[in-house]
């Protein structure tokens, strides 16, 4: 895989590890780091299942402001520039990846940060892990795909907390209102995640990619639609490799071995 300035990549067994590397600055997200986000995880190779992280202390504090004067988002129309052409197709990278994707966060996941977070299908946090819309203190509003994310997740009541009162939500209360898939202990968070995501790399890794598909379309189409959705995403299933391996696991009463195809 290629060299990266802002992030590192590694693999091992089957699951990529994505690691924001800026913990100098709470690993926040200039449009560089956007951008080489946007590049590794469309070069993920045979990874079935990516975790994201950040170095340090932090997993991810917002798009940086300070770092870089002439690519942060600092006016209306740059930050227009720079959601088009740097955020929004990482954010929308991250969703639509056809494997399991797994963040890990301790300390804040702000702003854009808390966005690329909740674009994963796995949210696992230590306790001492936030989640913070802090765009209303500085004039500004929600984006990467937090005004689509954030109903669907919580509820408009939660969401509308979130955005307009700009309330950090520590891990804890994330779990339970379901911003979250999980709260584990710091000393914990390491470890949860690696047995998630090296359960997740040998599971049926195409019915997993269709799954995610599904639930992110049926979140807007309607009923009908989604019936017809499954059956094609099932079709699609049914032929492949790993299909044909849990039917005859299933005959002969053990456990299958999915090859991801």
């Amino acid at each position: 895989m290629s060299d990266y300035e802002t992030i590192r990549i590694d693999t091992d067994g089957g699951v990529a590890t994505l690691t924001l590397n800026r913990p100098e600055r709470l690993n926040a997200c200039p449009p560089q780091m956007a951008e080489e986000i946007f590049a590794a995880v469309r070069d993920l190779g045979d990874a079935r299942a990516l975790v994201l992280r950040g170095e340090g202390r932090a997993f991810c504090s917002g798009a940086d402001l300070a770092g870089n004067a002439e690519a942060s988002i600092s006016g209306g129309d740059r930050a227009f520039t720079s959601l088009s052409r740097s955020y929004n197709p990482m954010i929308q990278a991250i969703a639509t990846l056809p494997i399991p994707v797994v963040a890990m966060v301790q300390g804040p996941a702000a702003g854009v940060g808390c966005s690329l977070a909740l674009a994963a299908d796995f949210v696992v946090a230590g306790k001492s892990g936030y989640f913070l819309q802090a765009f209303v203190n500085i004039g500004l509003v929600p984006d990467g795909g937090a005004s689509w994310m954030l109903p669907r997740l919580v509820g408009t009541a939660q969401a509308t907390r979130m955005m307009m009162l700009g309330e950090k939500i520590h891990a804890e209360e994330a779990e339970r209102i379901g911003l979250i898939y999980k709260c584990v202990a710091d000393e914990a968070l390491a470890d949860e995640v690696t047995a998630l995501a090296r359960r997740l790399a040998v599971g049926p890794t195409v019915a997993l990619g269709l799954m995610k598909r599904n639930l992110r379309q049926g979140l807007q189409a309607d009923f009908a639609s989604t019936l017809g959705a499954e059956a094609e995403a099932q079709r699609m299933a049914g032929n492949t490799a790993d299909a044909a391996e849990g039917a005859m696991a299933f005959l002969q009463k053990r456990k299958p071995a999915f090859a991801g195809r």
